[in-house]
């Protein structure tokens, strides 16, 4: 079948068979608007799969309710899933105004993170090391130029440059801008 090429060959295929694929559908959903979308979306799986369709194994009709088949199949499968969804749900307390603002701050807060680390990608391999050691990971500066193995000026003018220059490009949380000894 060449109805994804034809547009006349998909009009006549069409008209010869809406009304079975109809029937075949309203048998199986109670819904109006789910039935006419249903047999819309059998045309669709019929046009994008005509090339599977073989004269041999049977008629269009038969072979065009295999895909109707397999499209109120797949509507009764997604229908299924979202009753679980929904089951699951139930009773449970669902977000109110105030843990949307408390979810806002935290995306705001993970922004600010996000562009920060982006913003340590760009700085010498040194420098990014002392940085993380003694703002993410929580070290001293001592301990951090203790597991760099580089005395401890040198770990705090890397970490004083690292915090410069990100100062620079990003808005750093403030946590990692703080001096500890």
């Amino acid at each position: 079948m060449r109805l994804n090429e034809d547009p006349a060959a998909f009009e006549a295929f069409y008209r010869r068979h809406i009304d079975a694929v109809m029937r075949f559908v309203v048998r199986r959903v109670a819904d109006p608007h789910l039935a006419a979308d249903l047999t819309a979306d059998v045309f669709l799986a019929a046009l994008d799969s005509a090339h599977t369709y073989r004269p041999s194994r049977g008629s269009e009709i038969a072979w065009l309710y295999g895909v109707a088949r397999n499209v109120v199949a797949a509507q009764h499968r997604r229908t299924a899933r979202e009753a679980e969804v929904t089951g699951r749900v139930a009773g449970r307390r669902l977000m109110d105004a105030d843990d949307l603002t408390r979810m806002e701050e935290r995306i705001d807060a993970e922004r600010q993170m996000r562009a920060a680390l982006e913003a340590m990608r760009e700085l010498p391999e040194g420098e990014r090391a002392v940085l993380e050691l003694v703002a993410v990971d929580q070290l001293t500066v001592a301990e951090a130029a203790a597991a760099l193995g580089v005395r401890q000026v040198t770990a705090r003018v890397r970490l004083h440059r690292a915090r410069k220059a990100l100062r620079q490009v990003a808005s750093p949380p403030a946590v990692w801008m703080e001096e500890r000894a």
